[in-house]
């Protein structure tokens, strides 16, 4: 019984902090991201990635980006920036996000390296550049943390 009662309770925590995950706003413009992290003084993180090829770029997504920890990780925090390049036809984007996503690279993924994740200062400039590391939302927070720190 005590079992139980401590299953349901860890079930009961989870699902609250599910509940509390506040949605992400991810930017798909480089220079509107600037603008907001300038206008409220936080750094950018810009993601590149290739949803429907790269195998790092999807499992970034899923085990650390769509996860509710980072979500409250990021609140306040950071302003987001995505810039994907699938492959596929099936998940073409519309010519002007396309256009959007080359310059957002022209300015930062010269190199073209999937994923990359550059942190940015408010005013633009590179703090760091990284990439997929394992360990889920809590150990790439605190990577992002001590990056952050760092500046």
């Amino acid at each position: 019984m005590r079992v139980l009662t401590l299953c349901l309770f860890a079930l009961l925590l989870v699902l609250k902090a599910n509940a509390q995950a506040p949605a992400l706003t991810w930017n798909t413009d480089l220079s509107s991201a600037l603008q907001q992290a300038k206008a409220v003084n936080k750094p950018v993180l810009a993601v590149f990635s290739g949803s429907d090829w790269c195998k790092p770029c999807i499992m970034l997504k899923q085990e650390v980006f769509d996860q509710p920890e980072f979500a409250q990780y990021a609140q306040g925090k950071l302003v987001l920036a995505r810039f994907d390049f699938p492959r596929s036809k099936k998940n073409k984007l519309p010519a002007d996000q396309n256009k959007r996503n080359e310059q957002a690279a022209a300015q930062l993924n010269k190199e073209g390296a999937f994923p990359l994740v550059v942190l940015l200062s408010p005013d633009g400039k590179v703090l760091a550049k990284t990439g997929y590391r394992p360990g889920g939302p809590a150990a790439y927070d605190a990577y992002l943390t001590q990056l952050l720190a760092k500046q």
